[in-house]
C-alpha cells in the first residue's frame, strides 16, 4: 500500500470526472461534502432489479455500480463555485482488468484468491491522495500482489500525466 499524493488536483479531478480514465472501475463507496453530505453505496440495490435481471450478467455483470455509470452523477455534485469541503472515492478495478494485468506471471498469489485492487481518492484540506490497496478472500503472507499493485498504479498516473510525490 502506498499514499500518493496529487500535486495538480484540476487535472487530477479533470481525468476522474470527465474521461474515461478511471472507466475500468467501480465504485464502492463515495462521499462528497459541500452543502451537504451526499453518500453513495456503491452495492447494487436487489430490490431494485426483478429476478431475471438480478441474475443477468449482461444487465448487472458486478455486484458494484461501475464507476462510468456514477460519474456523472460525483460530477453534478462537486462542481460549481466553490471547493468541496471533502471527498472520497473507493474504486475497485473490474474484476476482467484484475485477470488482464496479471497475466505476465510477476504475481504469485492465485487469481481466486484476489478480491479486489483499490485505489481510495481522499480529498480535504490537506489536499488529495490516492492510496492503493489490495483485498484477499483469505490472508496470505506473500506481498507480490501489493508490490505489483503499487508499481501498476504508479504507471497508471504516470502515464496520464498525473503528477504526484509518495507520502
Amino acid at each position: 500500500m502506498i499514499a500518493l499524493q496529487i500535486k495538480n488536483v484540476k487535472n487530477f479531478m479533470g481525468k476522474l470526472l470527465t474521461s474515461d480514465m478511471f472507466d475500468t472501475f467501480l465504485l464502492t463507496e463515495a462521499t462528497v461534502t459541500t452543502y451537504n453530505t451526499f453518500m453513495i453505496d456503491g452495492h447494487q440495490n436487489q430490490e431494485f432489479y426483478t429476478t431475471e435481471e438480478w441474475q443477468d450478467p449482461s444487465i448487472r455483470p458486478y455486484d458494484f455500480s461501475m464507476w462510468k455509470e456514477i460519474r456523472p452523477i460525483c460530477f453534478q455534485l462537486i462542481k460549481g463555485k466553490h471547493t468541496p469541503v471533502n471527498f472520497k472515492f473507493v474504486l475497485h478495478l473490474i474484476p476482467s482488468y484484475v485477470e488482464s494485468i496479471l497475466k505476465d506471471g510477476s504475481v504469485s498469489v492465485p487469481l481466486d484468491q484476489i478480491k479486489s485492487l483499490i485505489f481510495n481518492i481522499k480529498y480535504d484540506s490537506t489536499g488529495l491522495t490516492l492510496t492503493t490497496g489490495t483485498s484477499l478472500h483469505t490472508f496470505l503472507p506473500d506481498k507480490s500482489l501489493d508490490i505489483f499493485w503499487d508499481k501498476y498504479s504508479r504507471l497508471f498516473l504516470e502515464g496520464a500525466g498525473i503528477d504526484y510525490e509518495e507520502k
